[in-house]
This record gives structure tokens, sequence and C-alpha cells, in this order.
């Protein structure tokens, strides 16, 4: 039996939420029948089994070290070709897949949650308090991205966990900008009044009834977030912010493959290549995310016959 405060919000004139596995069919056929995003999907699938079982499939020690095979090309036992102390840099580059993940979600988590739950209130509330949230994501946009970052880590200090909340930080107010101007297009809503009107608390209000017709750009903007923070990740840790020698991060194999481009194109090359497609992979699902869940976008799709009936 349902629960006396949903029966009443139905009763009230609320709509019932539509059924989440239907919704979830009808985004993944739209999906799908785009074949540019498909690919990404498999790409991004094929990521994620690497960095899964990157350690059973490198052939070689991330750190294992073999002085006389320094600098050598790549060939049908080092597909990858070795680095300036002889190591693997196929199996870095394998093992790198799994940091480079684990920072892009662990960072556009901390973004996710505190930027939603910002934009919630904000936006829900208005007034004062969507003033002094706004002026305070303000100051965080009045900075570059990169340069923000860099402050963070200036007063954490570089390494792989601080910069994954460091990136987290400089994300989150567009999470909370989104959100915010999703909310305020919905608050007013017939369903939302109706819930307010038979006595419905906030919480319950924007657990049931807002974020859920609000999670459609938020879920378009985290798949292009991530792919951001793996660029900021390379970027922070080419540098020196990021990752720290020894371990096998991308942009620290850039940073050490740059002085050895003239020698060894491989040692810039292979993780170079590795951010271009897991970045590009990521866009184009997101691309296809928005089309998918973008109602306008859904109708253009099915008018052009991409979609069969």
């Amino acid at each position: 039996m349902a629960a006396p405060d949903t029966m009443r919000e139905r009763e009230a004139g609320a709509p019932p939420a539509p059924a989440a596995s239907s919704r979830t069919r009808e985004v993944a056929r739209l999906l799908v029948s785009n074949r540019l995003a498909l690919a990404g999907v498999v790409v991004l699938g094929a990521l994620v089994l690497l960095a899964l079982f990157a350690p059973l499939i490198a052939p070689f020690g991330i750190n294992e070290i073999a002085i006389d095979r320094r600098l050598e090309a790549p060939s049908a036992a080092r597909p990858f070709g070795t680095d300036q102390l002889g190591r693997d840099i196929f199996s870095r580059v394998l093992i790198g897949t799994r940091i480079s993940l684990q920072v892009g979600f662990v960072a556009v988590s901390i973004a996710l949650v505190f930027g939603v739950i910002l934009g919630l209130v904000a936006g829900y509330y208005g007034g004062k308090t969507d003033d002094a949230l706004m002026r305070l994501m303000d100051v965080f946009f009045a900075f570059p991205a990169i340069l923000l970052a860099i402050a963070v880590l200036a007063i954490l200090g570089p390494g792989i966990t601080n910069a994954m909340i460091a990136i987290g930080i400089v994300y989150m107010p567009i999470f909370a900008r989104i959100t915010r101007a999703s909310v305020l297009s919905v608050r007013e809503e017939v369903y939302v009044r109706a819930a307010r009107s038979i006595g419905a608390g906030d919480l319950r209000i924007l657990r049931l009834h807002v974020l859920p017709n609000v999670a459609a750009p938020i879920i378009v903007q985290t798949s292009i977030s991530l792919a951001f923070a793996i660029l900021s990740e390379a970027a922070l840790s080419f540098i020196g912010l990021g990752a720290q020698r020894p371990d096998p991060a991308w942009g620290l194999m850039l940073a050490e493959g740059r002085g050895f481009i003239q020698q060894a194109w491989w040692m810039a090359f292979f993780p170079g290549a590795a951010i271009f497609f897991t970045v590009l992979a990521l866009n184009v699902v997101g691309d296809g995310l928005r089309d998918a869940l973008d109602p306008r976008q859904k109708s253009a799709i099915e008018s052009r016959g991409m979609v069969g009936s």
C-alpha cells in the first residue's frame, strides 16, 4: 500500500513519477541509436575493464627497470616501447587507466554531491539564501579552473588524493549553477505546489518531486565533467602537483616523455593517445545522453528516422 503522504500528494494533483525502468529503456534505446555515442560507450566499457584487470593484463611490472632496454622502440615484445629507465610503457599506460578513471570518478562525485545540494537549496528557497550561495559560487568562477586547482593544491599539498579534492572543488560550482537553474524552472510546477499545500516537508519535496525532474541536465554534466576531470588530473600531474613518481599516471608520463621527444617519441605519444581517446569517448557519450534525455532532441532524432518505430 502506498504511504499516506504519497496518496495525499497524488490526490492533490501531483502526477505519479514515471516508471524508472521504462524511462531507462527509452534512454538506452535512443543512446544505442546514436552510433557515435554507442562507440563511446564501448570504448568506456573497454577502459573500465582494462582498469579492473590491468594488473593481470600488464606483461611487466610498472616499475620494473631494465637499463639495458632503455628507450627501446615499440616491438612485438614491448608494443609501446620502453622509457628512459627501461620500464615497459604498455604496462604503465594500462595501470594509468586505473589512476585516471579513479581520479575522474571520485573528483566528479565530490563535485556532484556538494554542487547538487547547494543548487537545490539555492533554487528552491531563493531570496537571500540563493544570493549568498550564488555569490559564493561566483567567487570560484572568478578563477580559471586550473589556477583554482593549483591554489587548492598549494594549500593541501601535491598528491593524487588532494588532486581529487581540488578537481572536485573546481567543478562543484558548475553543478550548483546547473541544478539551481533547473530547480527554478520546476519549483512552482503544479505537482510541487500540490505537495507543499498538503504539508509535505521541504526535504521530501526536494527528494521526490524536484530532484527527479532536474536529473537530466545533471546526468549530462556528469559525463562531460568526467572528461574535464581526467584532463585536469593529467595537467596537474604534468606540472608535478598530481600523481608523484613513480606512479604511472598519464600526465606524469607525458612530462617524462617531453624531455625525450626527439629520441623516443613513443614515451609521450601513447599516454597522450590514452588521454585523447578517453576524453573523446566521454564527450561523445555526453552528447548522446543530452540527445537521449532532451525531449526536443528526441523528437528531432525520430523525425530524421534515426530511431525505429
